[in-house]
C-alpha cells in the first residue's frame, strides 16, 4: 500500500488527466484486488460522464457513460454526501441497499454474496468534480487501512489535475463544450433545447441521429419531435413533460421513436425546466439516449413474467390492470386483451377471495412490499400473494402454495410434538430431580405422564424378594391394590414379564390381555382397564420394578409414544433408586431421633403435659429439637426443651447426649443456672462448630414458683387461667457453646392451673414469618384456646397449634418441638412442717408430729415405717449436722418426708461390717422407702424419702420390714434384744 502511494509520488507534474484519471484507477483497482475501476466528470444538465475506465469491458460501461448526479448510482451517491459510499450488489439485501445498487447489478448482470461498489467524490478546491469508483468482487467492503488508501489516491488525483496542463486549441470554455459535444456523440447522447412559449427546438447532431432528422429536414419546431414519435407513446409522453413542467421535477420519458429508415427504436430522454420569476416555465433543457438494448432486455423479461409459472399482475394507482401474465389470466379467468384497463377489484374472482382487497389496500397505504396467503373456499387451495408498491402502480404476484403449505404445517406439526416432548421429558426431568421421596416420584409421574397420553392410572411396584411390593398408585380402587400387593412371582404374569425380559409390555385392548393371559381374566375385569403399558424400571443395570400405566379404553400406542414411554420409564427408575435410597436413610434417622426423644410423658401431680415433636420438610436431614418432663423430689419438676444447631445425625447425636447430661444433673438436685453451666461446658467440648439452645424451667408445686434459665432459646409462654399470655423476657444469654456462665435465672409466681408451653425456633419462625410474628399468632392462638375451651385438653391443644402455626401445606426447612404443661400446686392441707431443736430429744419430736400428721391424712398405715425412717433422718442430723433443723411432710401421690439442715455435706453410703455400731443408718432408710436423695438448699440441704401411698389390697406390714431390717441392726448395738419400742 505505501509502495503505491509511493510509485504514484514519482510521477511527475503536469501529466495530462488521461494520464492521471488512468494510473489513480490502477492502483486503486491493483490494492483492492477490484474487477475494474471507473472515473466521473460533472457534465451539463445534472449528469456524470465517463471520462476514464479501467479493467472494465466496453459492454459493461456502456450504461454508465452518462449518470444522472441526483440519481441512486454509487458515484452520483459518493458526489452527493461528499464523502466515501459503499453499496452491496446482493439482490438477496433485505436491509434496502442492494435496492440502490442493483442499476449497477443488473448492468453487469452479478449478484454475488460480497460484492459492491465504492465511490470517492473527487474535489477541486472546495468543488466537488467528479467521483472515482470501484467494482469489488467477493471481498466485501473495503477495510479501513483500504479506505485510506483510496483516499489517499483520491487526493493524488486532485493534485496531479490542478496542475494538469491546459488543452490545446481554442478557449477553455469553448472548448470544454466542445469536448463534451464530442463526447456525448461517441456514446450517442444528443442534447435538446424547447422554448416552452414558442415551442422551438434545438438539437445538436447526436440529437438529430438520433431522432432519425436530416438537418435539411430539421425546423426547429416541436413538431419535428411529434412527428417521430410512435403514436402511442406522444399522449404518455407529453403528460409526462407536462407533470414535470407543473410540479417542477425531473422530466424522465421511454418512448419509441421513427429512423430514417422508417422502422422505430427506443429512446429514453431526461430533462429539467427553468422558469421566470413569476415562477412560469421558460424552456426545458435536457438530453436523450438510446436505450434498444435495456428495452430488449425488458421485453425479454416481460416474455419471461408473461410464461412464467407464478401469475404476475401490474395495476396502475386505481387498481386497473395493465399487463398479467399467463398464470394470471388463468386465475382471473379472463384474457389479457380483457383484462386490460379493468380494476382488479371488479373481477367476480377477486372478490371471491375473502378479505383480498381490504388487505392489499392496507400494504398498499404503507407503501411498503407485503406478503400474505388468501384461501380459495372453493378449490380449497391456497396461494401466497406479495404485493410490491411502485412508483406508478402496484405489482402483485400469486403462488399456489397448497401442497407447500401442507407439507410446512406436517412439518411443524411434527416439530411441535418433537418440542412439546422435549419439553415434556425437561419438566418431567427437572421435577424428578427435586422429588426427595419414593412417593414423591409416583406424584410427579401422575402429574406429568398420565394427561399427554390420556392415561387414568398408574401403579409403581418394586421387587422384595419374589414379590412385587407396592411404592405407589393412582386411579386404582383399595381393594384390587390390596390383591395386587406383595404378589409373588408367577409365570403368567405382564408384571413380572416385563421385569424378567428388561423390555415394556404393551397392550392395546383387555382381549389382548385375556388371550395372552387367560389365567387373569378376573383380575381384568375387576380393574376396569382396557389398556396397559409395562415398563421395567432399570437401573445401574439393575431391574428392580415396574410402573404401569393404564387406560380406561382400548388404547394402540404408537411406535413414537412407546418409545417416549419407555425414555420416561428410565427417568423414572433412576429417581426411584435414588428416591429409595433416601427413604431407607430418612427412615432410619427418624427411628433414631424419635428413640432419643420421651416415648411417653410421666403422669405427675404438679403438671399435666403433652408434646409434639414436628420433622422438617421432605429433603431436610434429621434435626435435634428435643423436650422432656423430669420429676424431681419435693414436688418439684423439670421442663426442658432444646435445638441443638444444623441437621443430620451427628446433631441428632448431640441431642442425645445432652437429653442424657440433663437428666443426669437434675437428679443430683442442681440448680438450674449451674444445671446450664454444665451443659455449656459438655458442648463446648464437642468443638467451635457445636452450639445448641436450651431453656430449663424448674417448678415447685409446694411454692408455686418456677425458675427459668435459657441459653439463646426463645422464652416460655405462660398462659393464665383468665386467658392473659405473658412471655416472661429473661436477659438473653448466648447459645450454650457460646456462652460464658453465670447464666441468669428468673423466677415466675404461676397461678394454679396456668399452662407454660416451651417451644424451638421452628414453632414460630420460617421463611415467611419472622420470629416476632410467630410468637404473636402463638399468643394469639393460645388466649383463643383458653377462652373456647380448647386448652382444657392439651393433647386438641396441641393439634391445634400443630395446624396453625406448622399446616401441613407448607413444607417447613426446620424441626420444631414444642411441650405444652398444665402446672398444678400443692395444697395447703396436704403439706405440713415443723422446727425441730438440734438435740437428741428432737428425734420424739419429730416422731409425735408424724404420728398426728399421718392419723389427720388417714395414713396411719404408713405411721410406724415413717417414724422409723424420721427418727434415722433426725438422728443423723442432729449427730453430724448443724441447725436449725426442719421437718416437712407432703401428701401427694407419694408421702415425702424432708429433714432440713444448715450444713453442706451430703450423706452417703458405705459398707459397714458386722462388728460396726454405725454406717447403716442409710442402708435403713434404703430398705424403708422406695426412693431416697438430698439436695442442697439456699441454707444448707435436704434429705427427703418417698413412700408409696398403699392402696386397699397392699397394705404395709410393720412386723414385716421391722423382720426385714433386723439383720441390718447387730445384737450388740446399743443391748438391743428385740424389744422396737424401747428401741425407739
Amino acid at each position: 500500500m505505501n509502495a503505491r502511494l509511493a510509485l504514484l509520488s514519482t510521477v511527475a507534474p503536469g501529466v495530462t488527466e488521461s494520464e492521471v484519471f488512468r494510473l489513480a484507477l490502477q492502483h486503486a483497482v491493483g490494492e483492492l484486488g477490484a474487477l475494474g475501476g471507473t472515473m466521473h466528470l460533472r457534465g451539463p444538465m445534472s449528469a456524470l460522464r465517463l471520462v476514464s475506465a479501467v479493467g472494465l469491458p466496453p459492454g459493461l460501461t456502456r450504461s454508465w457513460e452518462i449518470v444522472d448526479q441526483e440519481g441512486p448510482l454509487a458515484p452520483a451517491r459518493a458526489l452527493h454526501q461528499g464523502s466515501g459510499v459503499w453499496l452491496p450488489m446482493s439482490s438477496g439485501d433485505a436491509a434496502g441497499t442492494s435496492a440502490v445498487a442493483r442499476p449497477e447489478a443488473d448492468a453487469a448482470g452479478m449478484t454475488w454474496p460480497g460484492a459492491g461498489l465504492a465511490a470517492l467524490p473527487v474535489f477541486s478546491g472546495r468543488r466537488s468534480i467528479g467521483a472515482l469508483t470501484v467494482l469489488v468482487g467477493e471481498r466485501g467492503e473495503p477495510t479501513p487501512d483500504q479506505w485510506d488508501f483510496l483516499r489517499a489516491v483520491v487526493a493524488w488525483t486532485e493534485d496531479r489535475i490542478a496542475q494538469a496542463p491546459p488543452p490545446s486549441g481554442p478557449a477553455q470554455t469553448e472548448l470544454s463544450g466542445e469536448r463534451l459535444r464530442r463526447a456525448l456523440k461517441e456514446v450517442q447522447v444528443g442534447s435538446w433545447d424547447w422554448d416552452v412559449r414558442t415551442g422551438e427546438l434545438i438539437w445538436d447532431e447526436a440529437a438529430l441521429e438520433l431522432y432519425g432528422t436530416r438537418p435539411a429536414d430539421f425546423t426547429g419546431k416541436i413538431e419535428n419531435w411529434m412527428r417521430i414519435v410512435h403514436p402511442d407513446d406522444l399522449a404518455p409522453t407529453l403528460a409526462a413533460a407536462q407533470r414535470a413542467i407543473l410540479d417542477h421535477t425531473v422530466y424522465e420519458a421511454e418512448y419509441r421513436v421513427r429512423r430514417l429508415d422508417g422502422t422505430y427504436g427506443w429512446t429514453q430522454a431526461r430533462g429539467r425546466a427553468t422558469y421566470d420569476e413569476q415562477g412560469e416555465p421558460l424552456r426545458m433543457i435536457g438530453v436523450g439516449w438510446e436505450s434498444n438494448e435495456s428495452r430488449t432486455a425488458r421485453d425479454a423479461l416481460s416474455r419471461a413474467l408473461r410464461h412464467m409459472s407464478d401469475g404476475f399482475l401490474a395495476v396502475d394507482d386505481g387498481w386497473r390492470i395493465t399487463f398479467a401474465n399467463l398464470e394470471a389470466e388463468r386465475f382471473l379467468g379472463f384474457s389479457e386483451e380483457e383484462l386490460f384497463g379493468r380494476r382488479l377489484w371488479d373481477l367476480p374472482s377477486a372478490r371471491e377471495v375473502p378479505g383480498l382487497e381490504s388487505r392489499c389496500r392496507e400494504a398498499a397505504a404503507e407503501e411498503k412490499p407485503a406478503g400474505f396467503d388468501v384461501h380459495m373456499q372453493d378449490s380449497g387451495q391456497r396461494y401466497h400473494l406479495r404485493l410490491v408498491p411502485g412508483p406508478d402502480g402496484r405489482t402483485l404476484y400469486f403462488t399456489d402454495v397448497t401442497e407447500k403449505r401442507r407439507l410446512a404445517e406436517e412439518r411443524q406439526a411434527t416439530e411441535r410434538a418433537a418440542v412439546e416432548r422435549a419439553a415434556r421429558i425437561g419438566e418431567l426431568t427437572a421435577e424428578l430431580a427435586t422429588a426427595t421421596t419414593s412417593q414423591d416420584v409416583v406424584d410427579v409421574v401422575a402429574r406429568r405422564v398420565l394427561p399427554p397420553f390420556a392415561a387414568t392410572s398408574l401403579l409403581v411396584q418394586v421387587v422384595e424378594g419374589d414379590r412385587l411390593h407396592h411404592v405407589g398408585a393412582v386411579g386404582y380402587p383399595h381393594d384390587l391394590l390390596d390383591i395386587l400387593d406383595s404378589r409373588p412371582r408367577a409365570p403368567q404374569d405382564p408384571a413380572w414379564d416385563a421385569i424378567a425380559s428388561g423390555t415394556p409390555l404393551f397392550l392395546s385392548s383387555a382381549r389382548e390381555f385375556i388371550a395372552r393371559y387367560p389365567e387373569l381374566v378376573s383380575l381384568v375385569d375387576r380393574s376396569g382397564k382396557q389398556a396397559w403399558a409395562f415398563l421395567p424400571l432399570t437401573a445401574s443395570g439393575h431391574t428392580f420394578g415396574v410402573c404401569v400405566v393404564a387406560f380406561e379404553r382400548p388404547r394402540l400406542l404408537t411406535d413414537e409414544e412407546r418409545a417416549l414411554l419407555t425414555t420416561i420409564s428410565a427417568l423414572v427408575a433412576q429417581s426411584l433408586e435414588r428416591a429409595r435410597l433416601y427413604d431407607a436413610e430418612h427412615t432410619r434417622s427418624r427411628e433414631l431421633q424419635r428413640s432419643l426423644l420421651p416415648q411417653e410423658l410421666p403422669e405427675l401431680p404438679a403438671c399435666t403435659a403433652a408434646a409434639r415433636y414436628l420433622p422438617a420438610g421432605q429433603g431436610a436431614d434429621v434435626g435435634g429439637d428435643w423436650y422432656d418432663i423430669i420429676p424431681l423430689s419435693g414436688g418439684q419438676v423439670a421442663l426442658v426443651v432444646g435445638d441443638v444447631m444444623g441437621h443430620g445425625l451427628p446433631e441428632a447425636a448431640t441431642m442425645g447426649r445432652l437429653r442424657t447430661a440433663v437428666h443426669t444433673l437434675a437428679d443430683l438436685e442442681l440448680a438450674p443456672d449451674e444445671i446450664m453451666g454444665h451443659l455449656n461446658d459438655i458442648v463446648s467440648g464437642m468443638g467451635e462448630s457445636s452450639y445448641a439452645t436450651c431453656l430449663y424451667a424448674l417448678y415447685d408445686s409446694t411454692t408455686g414458683v418456677c425458675s427459668v434459665v435459657r441459653a439463646g432459646h426463645p422464652p416460655p409462654a405462660l398462659v393464665h387461667p383468665d386467658g392473659s399470655v405473658h412471655f416472661p423476657e429473661p436477659e438473653a444469654d448466648p447459645p450454650l457453646g457460646a456462652a460464658e456462665p453465670p447464666f441468669e435465672t428468673v423466677e415466675l409466681r404461676v397461678p394454679e392451673g396456668s399452662l407454660l408451653v416451651l417451644y424451638t425456633d421452628g414453632l414460630v419462625e420460617s421463611s415467611r414469618r419472622e420470629i416476632d410474628e410467630g410468637m404473636g399468632e402463638l399468643a394469639r392462638m393460645l388466649r383463643a384456646a383458653q377462652e373456647d375451651g380448647t386448652a382444657a385438653d392439651l393433647e386438641r391443644l396441641c393439634d391445634t397449634l400443630t395446624a396453625g402455626l406448622l399446616p401441613v401445606d407448607q413444607q417447613a426447612a426446620d424441626d420444631a418441638a414444642f411441650l405444652v404443661a398444665r402446672l398444678h400446686s400443692l395444697p395447703s392441707d396436704r403439706m405440713a412442717s415443723w422446727p425441730l431443736p438440734g438435740e437428741p430429744r428432737a428425734a420424739g419430736q419429730a416422731r409425735r408430729h408424724v404420728r398426728e400428721q399421718l392419723t389427720a391424712w388417714n395414713l396411719d398405715d404408713l405411721a410406724p415405717t415413717t417414724e422409723l425412717l424420721v427418727s434415722e433422718l433426725v438422728g443423723n442430723v442432729v449427730r453430724h449436722a448443724r441447725g436449725p433443723v426442719r421437718l416437712r411432710l407432703l401428701y401427694a401421690a407419694e408421702l415425702v418426708c424432708e429433714v432440713f439442715d444448715g450444713s453442706q455435706t451430703m450423706p452417703r453410703i458405705r459398707r459397714a461390717t458386722e462388728t460396726d455400731e454405725g454406717g447403716r443408718g442409710l442402708q435403713l432408710i434404703t430398705a424403708l422407702s422406695g426412693r431416697w436423695g438430698a439436695r442442697y438448699t439456699p441454707t444448707g440441704k435436704c434429705i427427703w424419702t418417698e413412700q408409696p401411698l398403699a392402696g386397699p389390697d397392699d397394705a404395709p406390714d410393720p412386723e414385716a420390714d421391722m423382720a426385714g431390717i433386723s439383720e441390718l441392726i447387730p445384737l450388740n448395738a446399743a443391748g438391743f434384744d428385740g424389744d422396737w419400742n424401747a428401741l425407739l
